[in-house]
């Protein structure tokens, strides 16, 4: 872990997990320039911590870095281990394992390993089911909380080519599904976002028949409604929203 302040905000810790830097970066500085004080997670704590100097710097905020690997349990213990150690965490937002670029090529379902595919599962569902049990205990105690978790086109439907993908989003929102119903009354908020297209990538033009446009969305204002989902009043929660570009 590498803290950027010693001591956290009094609104209490938002939690980014799986930051890079477009939409877990725009995540992390909205609820920084909001007044908390925010956790990111990655694997690289290299681009992490120069991320994390950045936000403070620009939020005048407190950050703290830490490295997680989400497909494996034993590193996503030992970092909530540091994130708890910081207070209490209020929000959650999975952003880990994100669509893939634009341009990246499938894969023939034959030719798919079988480690590959596994490692997708644990890094898109089983990685935030670790993580989402780490933090509502916390919740329940104090009758409030918030996670979001994000997903893509891939979460409702099947693509050929990218079986990995589209298997481990169904699972994170079934997931999502099975938490908003079961803790809701508990006062714990818990959203599934889908996000049809690439954040923060420009516009692709195909130059051939077959090829499409690629939607391309804001980061800073799905950042916005991450944090418009925080602060809905609980009358009225959204469990599951569509974001296009």
């Amino acid at each position: 872990m590498r803290p950027m302040s010693s001591s956290a905000s009094p609104r209490g810790i938002a939690v980014i997990v799986g930051v890079g830097p477009r939409l877990g970066c725009s995540v992390a500085r909205k609820f920084a320039h909001k007044g908390y004080s925010v956790a990111i997670l990655a694997r690289d704590l290299g681009q992490l911590s120069w991320l994390a100097d950045e936000i403070a710097r620009e939020a005048k905020a407190q950050v703290f870095a830490i490295r997680i690997d989400c497909g494996d349990p034993k590193s996503v213990r030992e970092a909530f281990e540091g994130v708890l150690s910081l207070g209490s965490v209020e929000v959650l937002a999975y952003t880990a394992c994100e669509a893939p670029p634009a341009r990246c090529q499938p894969t023939r379902f034959t030719d798919v390993a079988v480690e590959s595919f596994v490692r997708s599962l644990a890094e898109s569902a089983v990685g935030a089911f670790h993580c989402a049990q780490q933090v509502i205990p916390g919740m329940l105690e104090r009758g409030r909380g918030t996670i979001i978790f994000t997903g893509s086109s891939a979460s409702i439907h099947g693509f050929a080519g990218y079986c990995e993908l589209s298997c481990g989003k169904f699972a994170l929102r079934g997931l999502a599904q099975c938490l908003a119903k079961e803790f809701q009354s508990s006062g714990i908020h818990i959203a599934h976002v889908i996000i049809h297209g690439v954040v923060g990538a420009p516009r692709i033009h195909g130059s051939s028949k077959g090829e499409q446009e690629t939607a391309s969305l804001d980061p800073d204002a799905v950042a916005q409604t991450y944090w418009n989902i925080h602060v809905q009043e609980k009358g009225a929660w959204t469990q599951e929203m569509d974001l296009r570009a």
